[in-house]
């Protein structure tokens, strides 16, 4: 079978698609990938890469194509707006040259925002004449809105115009959640072929010989009681709450202390509010790669989730979510709806509503509380939920099931059309 997966980002960025794309090509899949200029999440393209120009790489020895593309900046809406505009017009215009002459048997979008890239996808789709599926990590024009990102009506309604007609031109929408089923109905009238398709954790390697600053970071995490929140820095996750709590547990002389490790567009902000509250219970050690996350991980006494108070986050699990419960830590999840639903199932933490941060110090507090011996109960708990809900080779044969069932079903409209 040959897949040609859609994706603005892709490796070296870390995103589950990565892993994704090496496990089918594991599993006798042709993949080739069509992909922008690595700059996320820092903004700036990465070293060894330029902006312009198309550019073809092997990944785990599938091919992949570098579109042009300009770099989102930091904190930019204008950079950000053109890094999206740039992806979606060199899919459109000189990705079917690229291809020419190259037939596939399904287009697979991984569709993190912007929901849009799934554009080009289509008009490849048509092209190929294959069958196109799309999964989407966000609900647009929702997350749009929660975030501030847009905030005129009007803009947003052209939005969801766009979102429904990618929706309807799509052949099936895989989904990370259930609970992104009803507004997607609802946008498209039940027009859509909806799919409950969850994120896979992956199983990053240890690295053998970790360098002086992670392991110097890993010794001072397990040195004390010490939650860790790993990954992207940014609006949507409510890292004003996080400060805010730890400000709290400060003042009650609370021995908890908080690693926000990762890089982002508030990545500026948090330094400088830790300095102007004088907290001395935050510590931002920056970005790490993947295959040191599991030793800073398991030195941590749990592990944080955290979005905002909004109405879409509720729809959502955080991809980090399913890394979390692989690590075998106790997990606190500052969430609402289906992230919450999932840490409590899995009885692997504790929880507390998004944005109060009364409640999430409350929840620190009370996870340091508890004795090693049930932490490690939770932590247990945490790793079986994964190994049953969210493998990567379980995700793995349940897409190419998908695969075979949309190029099947394909195949046989189209022999049915010719007749």
């Amino acid at each position: 079978m040959k897949v040609l997966i859609v994706s603005q980002y892709f490796w070296p960025e870390t995103f589950g698609i990565n892993a994704l794309a090496r496990s089918l090509k594991e599993r006798g899949v042709e993949v080739t990938v069509l992909t922008g200029k690595p700059n996320y999440p820092e903004g700036l393209i990465f070293e060894g890469h330029t902006a312009w120009g198309v550019r073809r790489e092997r990944f785990m020895d599938a091919e992949v194509i570098r579109l042009p593309l300009f770099p989102r900046g930091i904190r930019s809406p204008i950079r950000l707006v053109l890094n999206y505009l740039s992806f979606i017009a060199a899919g459109t215009f000189i990705a079917p040259w690229l291809l020419r002459g190259r037939p596939f048997d399904v287009v697979f979008v991984y569709a993190p925002s912007p929901l849009l890239q799934a554009l080009p996808a289509i008009a490849l789709a048509r092209l190929k004449r294959a069958p196109l599926a799309v999964w989407v990590q966000d609900l647009w024009p929702e997350s749009l809105s929660a975030t501030g990102f847009i905030k005129n009506r009007r803009v947003l309604d052209q939005v969801a115009r766009v979102v429904r007609f990618i929706y309807r031109h799509t052949d099936r929408v895989l989904v990370p959640s259930e609970a992104f089923r009803a507004p997607i109905e609802a946008l498209t009238k039940g027009a859509a072929d909806i799919h409950y398709y969850p994120n896979a954790w992956v199983e990053e390697p240890v690295a053998e010989a970790p360098g002086d600053t992670v392991a110097t970071l890993a010794n001072e995490i397990a040195s004390g009681f010490s939650v860790v929140f790993a990954g992207n820095l940014g609006t949507a996750q409510s890292l004003d709450t996080v400060v805010a709590a730890a400000e709290i547990l400060q003042r009650a002389e609370s021995n908890v202390r908080i690693f926000l490790i990762g890089s982002g567009s508030l990545s500026g902000w948090l330094q400088a509010e830790i300095e102007r509250l004088g907290l001395r219970n935050v510590i931002l050690p920056g970005r790490f790669p993947p295959a040191d996350m599991p030793r800073l991980y398991g030195a941590a006494s749990a592990l944080l989730v955290s979005l905002r108070d909004e109405p879409i986050f509720a729809y959502t699990i955080p991809s980090k979510v399913q890394g979390y419960l692989a690590a075998g830590r106790p997990v606190i999840a500052a969430l609402n709806g289906e992230g919450a639903r999932v840490v409590d199932a899995a009885q692997a933490g504790v929880t507390c509503r998004a944005g109060d941060a009364q409640a999430l110090a409350e929840a620190m507090q009370s996870m340091a509380r508890l004795s090693p011996s049930e932490r490690t109960k939770m932590g247990d708990n945490a790793r079986r939920y994964a190994l049953d809900h969210f493998s990567l080779d379980r995700l793995t044969s349940d897409l190419v099931a998908h695969f075979n069932d949309m190029a099947s079903a394909h195949s046989q409209t189209t022999g049915e059309e010719a007749l």
